[in-house]
């Protein structure tokens, strides 16, 4: 059965014209002591340019310095006005050993609001070069520890609101830093310092300075890694009064961590859940190491389906100067896509027919910016698959937005999720001491526990007080790896089809960890086989009132992507069984729920995608897991839509 959807489409950016400025070399400017007097005349910024959250653009310490100048002000605000409207800036006094002076930042801070822009300060707390890592502060050394104190101190003098960029972390092993270490790990090493000098050296002189000063840490992308260079998303976000997101994830092959596109909407829920108050100040996006320029504007949507209240663009030099934007190889450029560039610049060039600069990056951020605007009001609340992955807890990094990429939405969270129905828990939730009895606890209520081969590997043991994962279910990762390339779904002794989509393409082989498992104490409902043997994929037992399942992870969860899409199809018909809906694509589609029904689908493909929309009905609330075989209902209405390359469909109720 066929049922209707409702499109909502986005809409387009129209850019308005360039101002001709000349651009004329930096004058000395006078130092204004008063600068509170200043901020307090200021006018109330204008209305914001977008219906559903405000633009910010960073303006590092150099660029800062240029704009002291008002002819270098006007032409490069008109510039960026025109072609991304944007309501905030940060302005930032401190950067890799270089200050703007106090005249400098009263002189672009007045520039600002006299044009109804809302402003607020920036630092970025790193000792500047790059030797083979970034080159943070040392905080043994006086000489750091006396100019970051400065630095906070001068920001807060001039801004009620001020962020930190993300290299508030620590890479420095020097002869200081290994004495103070004694026998710690770096880990705990630099955990312990990096509190202390929040405290000492951040929050302090900045509230010292402006006791209503706002301080707020922006948290980078690759959050699997923090502890291990002082970053401390246990104590760090409710020291501070915000946080922030780095929701780059760039292009997803070529870079650091290799970070998926779906990471620029789930960082953001992630994070909300770091602070008591549930809130995450904003998502950062830069226009770094991307192949084609719908990967910007990708990172954009992404980051604000996620219903964030702002976006920060970095930075200011890519949206203000005359540069172009680098469209990059796009195949797909004569498609209907989302983002349409070959449009949007030839409708700009027409509106424009004087203007001697090139449609700019600013021209892009702008587009994909109002047409992600367009939609965010038939949105509810994001909602998905939780999943518990502690503060300062690593292990199958990066998986969940590997998921997020085969279509299963996925709901990362610091605090256990108690009341949630269906939950993942991967490797990392390992780290919680308590988990095994947090387990019991839901199965026990009668819900529905997924956990991963490398959970299982890192909770086995009977040596544990909890008696490790094996108090629940006998299946042990034996240490050993299988190279598997059939699949095969299906209940029961003899039972199933093959999940291969072409019998006749040659398989390839994935290599998966083994599990060993007892027969009939657990049914491998999915399966991968290899000659003559078959391993589990995904394995199901009943305990207590709930539903267990273990799911084995490729040894390189990049094969997730590997795999026929019917494996993971099956994986998201038990995962999702107490969701209204699920998709059924290929790798690289993703879906996005809200609590008001509405969803999104959005491929990263280069082809166009068929996906069949699933709507099922949802078991009854108070009705135990292991009363039902998920999955084996007949109550399924199946639509199916085209997705164009790079592009997202909003859809939600008539």
């Amino acid at each position: 059965m066929r049922t209707s959807i409702t499109r909502l489409a986005g809409a387009g950016a129209v850019a308005a014209t360039v101002a001709a400025v000349t651009v004329a070399s930096l004058a000395s400017l006078t130092v204004h002591p008063a600068h509170a007097a200043a901020q307090a005349a200021a006018p109330a910024p204008k209305a914001g340019h977008y219906k559903h959250f405000k633009a910010a653009i960073y303006i590092p310490v150099n660029v800062t310095k240029e704009l002291a100048d008002p002819k270098v002000f006007e032409h490069q605000y008109a510039r960026a006005m025109s072609q991304v409207p944007f309501d905030k800036v940060y302005i930032e006094t401190y950067r890799d050993l270089h200050f703007a002076s106090d005249a400098e930042i009263d002189s672009v801070k007045r520039q600002f609001q006299a044009k109804g822009v809302e402003v607020a300060g920036g630092v970025t707390l790193a000792a500047g070069g790059f030797n083979g890592q970034f080159m943070t502060f040392d905080y043994e050394l006086p000489e750091h520890r006396k100019m970051a104190k400065q630095a906070m101190e001068q920001a807060a003098r001039h801004f009620d609101t001020v962020i930190l960029d993300d290299f508030f972390f620590y890479t420095s092993k020097s002869d200081a830093d290994i004495k103070a270490k004694g026998k710690r790990s770096w880990t705990r090493y630099r955990l312990d310092t990096m509190r202390k000098v929040s405290k000492d050296l951040v929050i302090g002189p900045a509230k010292a300075a402006n006791p209503n000063v706002k301080v707020i840490v922006k948290y980078p992308n690759w959050y699997e890694h923090f502890q291990g260079l002082g970053f401390d998303l246990e104590k760090q976000p409710e020291m501070f009064d915000g946080i922030y997101a780095g929701t780059e994830t760039r292009d997803p092959v070529i870079t650091d961590q290799l970070l998926q596109q779906y990471e620029s909407y789930s960082v953001i829920r992630y994070y909300s859940t770091l602070r008591k108050d549930g809130k995450n100040g904003g998502g950062w996006v830069d226009t770094y190491s991307i192949r084609y320029l719908d990967r910007f504007a990708e990172q954009l949507w992404d980051t604000m389906l996620a219903k964030t209240p702002e976006i920060t663009l970095f930075n200011w030099h890519p949206m203000a100067q005359d540069m172009a934007a680098v469209a990059g190889e796009r195949p797909w450029a004569d498609q209907d896509t989302s983002f349409n560039w070959n449009k949007i610049a030839a409708e700009w060039k027409t509106a424009n027919p004087e203007a001697k600069a090139p449609p700019g990056w600013g021209l892009a951020a702008g587009a994909a910016l109002r047409q992600v605007d367009a939609v965010l009001g038939q949105l509810g609340e994001p909602t998905g698959v939780p999943s518990y992955k502690p503060p300062h807890s690593s292990g199958e990094d990066f998986l969940h937005n590997y998921l997020g990429n085969v279509g299963i939405p996925i709901a990362m969270t610091a605090k256990f999720p108690t009341g949630a129905s269906t939950i993942l828990l991967t490797e990392a939730a390992a780290t919680d001491p308590g988990i095994i009895g947090k387990i019991k606890g839901q199965l026990q209520a009668g819900k529905t526990v997924f956990v991963t081969s490398g959970f299982v590997k890192a909770t086995q043991g009977s040596k544990r007080k909890d008696g490790g994962f094996q108090d629940l279910l006998e299946v042990y990762a034996t240490g050993s790896q299988v190279a598997l390339n059939d699949y095969y779904n299906g209940y029961g002794a003899g039972n199933g089809e093959s999940l291969r989509e072409d019998p006749k393409a040659a398989p390839k082989d994935v290599i998966f960890p083994e599990l060993h498992y007892y027969t009939n104490d657990a049914w491998p409902i999915i399966r991968g086989v290899s000659g003559a043997r078959g391993f589990p994929i995904l394995l199901m037992n009943r305990y207590s009132k709930g539903l267990l399942y273990v799911l084995t992870i490729p040894s390189n969860i990049g094969d997730l992507y590997s795999m026929p899409p019917g494996v993971m199809h099956n994986v998201s018909k038990y995962m999702m069984a107490d969701r209204a809906l699920r998709i059924e694509a290929p790798s690289g589609v993703s879906l996005f729920t809200y609590d008001n029904g509405a969803y999104v689908i959005q491929s990263f493909r280069d082809m166009p995608v068929k996906v069949r929309v699933v709507k099922q009905a949802v078991q009854a609330a108070g009705k135990a897991a292991a009363e039902t075989v998920p999955g084996s209902s007949s109550q399924e209405q199946v639509s199916e839509v085209t997705i164009p390359p790079h592009s997202f469909r909003v859809f939600a109720k008539s």
